[in-house]
């Protein structure tokens, strides 16, 4: 059976792009994994705790998303986000909380609640990624 060249493209819409995901929930950490590696992606991590999504941030590597769940371990993931909005660098969050809990000072940035439709958040996140480099 051969794969549809439109499905194909769909695959590789994270070709070649490097992304941090943070998520301590470990089944959930590994179902991102697989779909954004599915979708092309290198994935950074997946890690679940904020110490290491910092070492990742100051590892040399360049990134060019993240995807980060709101509360790690009963910490707020944003000062990760923070680093990572410093350096330009998209991301979404994923949380089992609605958006008040993230406030105003990221009201820009994707929420996507759990249960989290991974695909669609690979897809909106290669959208992401894509309108940064028009």
């Amino acid at each position: 059976m051969s794969v549809s060249p439109m499905l194909h493209r769909q695959r590789a819409v994270l070709t070649g792009r490097r992304i941090l995901v943070v998520e301590d929930e470990y089944f959930l950490a590994d179902d991102i994994g697989r779909t954004l590696r599915a979708f092309g992606a290198e994935v950074a991590g997946p890690v679940g705790h904020i110490e290491d999504a910092i070492g990742i941030l100051n590892d040399g590597g360049i990134l060019d998303a993240a995807v980060l769940d709101v509360n790690i371990r009963s910490e707020m993931i944003f000062p990760v986000a923070r680093e990572l909005r410093t350096r330009e660098v998209p991301f979404v969050f994923t949380s089992g909380y609605d958006r008040i809990t993230i406030g105003t000072e990221f009201e820009d940035v994707p929420l996507w609640e759990k249960p989290i439709d991974i695909v669609a958040m690979a897809r909106n996140l290669a959208a992401i990624i894509g309108d940064r480099q028009t």
